[in-house]
């Protein structure tokens, strides 16, 4: 199933070494085939003895002169137990639209086409991001009704584990949150600028992950690149936060409290969101499916446990 043979077009130009320019120049005009800008040569067994170009068909004068005159000695052949990428690897580096595949025997069974390349590539792609993210396009996406409900229940009921832990956290400070009401109010922002900058991380990062882009040996790159990212996001919106807030409440001191909160809040967002997919993977869990609840988990009780914790120290 992954080897290019499978895959080969059994519509091509073949003709033998001894037939004529008149000859290649007629199949040409009779037959229009996707991708048709090459001839192939075989002997009466089908065996693949090289190509001769379209252009250079049309080009001689000489009508009768044979094919095998103008036979390529630069051509490269694909063999038919390639895999896909390395034949789609093959028709890219040759810069030609078709390319022969031949068996174990040199018999040539079809070619390989520009688009048939382009199309099996995406295909992989799309499958290895999905098996990457522990998902199948049929069984997941096509599942039955009942089959697709239990696969998210499971995450849906951690989900509602993680929201009691950080409503416990938030009633760690009932005594700040009954004398400062203003709190109640600023909490929704913190928790969704931390959770909107770790989805943006951990959306890269899944793709990354499927791309093939993604290896131990650069996660700590990344993770410092998006640490960098999110401090400099965190200053820039903290302050932002920050102003809007204090002039809000008319309280200078809660404008420090969230953009504190929120720099923090969005930093440890972007380290959370290279690590908890890199951690997923590790015990072969679904990124896309459970991704997105241990995250909002880590940014829900970070950015509250930050946010009321500094106002406990500010107010009382």
């Amino acid at each position: 199933e992954n080897e290019i043979g499978r895959y080969a077009d059994h519509q091509m130009l073949a003709l033998s070494l001894t037939s004529t320019v008149a000859q290649g120049q007629r199949f040409f005009r009779r037959i229009d085939l996707d991708c048709n800008d090459h001839l192939f040569l075989v002997d009466k067994n089908d065996k693949y003895l090289g190509t001769v170009r379209r252009y250079d068909v049309f080009r001689t004068a000489d009508l009768d002169t044979q094919l095998q005159a103008l036979k390529w000695d630069d051509s490269r052949v694909i063999s038919a137990d390639s895999s896909l990428i390395e034949a789609a690897e093959a028709i890219e580096h040759s810069r030609e639209l078709e390319l022969p595949v031949v068996d174990e025997d040199g018999i040539l069974i079809g070619r390989m086409t520009l688009r048939t390349a382009t199309a099996l590539v995406r295909e992989h792609y799309e499958a290895q991001l999905m098996a990457t993210a522990g998902m199948d396009e049929h069984d997941d996406l096509f599942a039955p009704i009942v089959v697709g409900a239990k696969r998210r229940a499971v995450w849906l009921g951690i989900n509602l584990l993680t929201a009691f832990l950080a409503s416990a956290t938030i009633g760690l400070f009932e005594n700040v949150l009954s004398q400062v009401v203003a709190l109640a109010v600023l909490m929704p922002i913190v928790a969704s600028m931390g959770g909107i900058a770790g989805s943006q991380s951990l959306t890269l990062m899944i793709r990354g992950m499927a791309m093939g882009q993604i290896s131990a040996g650069n996660v700590m790159s990344l993770m410092k690149n998006e640490l960098g990212i999110g401090a400099l996001n965190g200053m820039l919106w903290s302050i932002v936060i920050g102003i809007i807030a204090g002039w809000w409440f008319n309280d200078t001191i809660m404008g420090v409290v969230i953009a504190c909160a929120i720099l923090v809040n969005m930093a440890v967002a972007a380290i959370a969101g290279v690590m908890v997919p890199m951690i997923l993977q590790r015990f072969n869990q679904d990124a896309a499916l459970s991704g997105s609840v241990i995250l909002t988990t880590v940014t829900d009780v970070v950015g509250f446990f930050t946010f009321l914790g500094l106002a406990t120290i500010f107010y009382l």
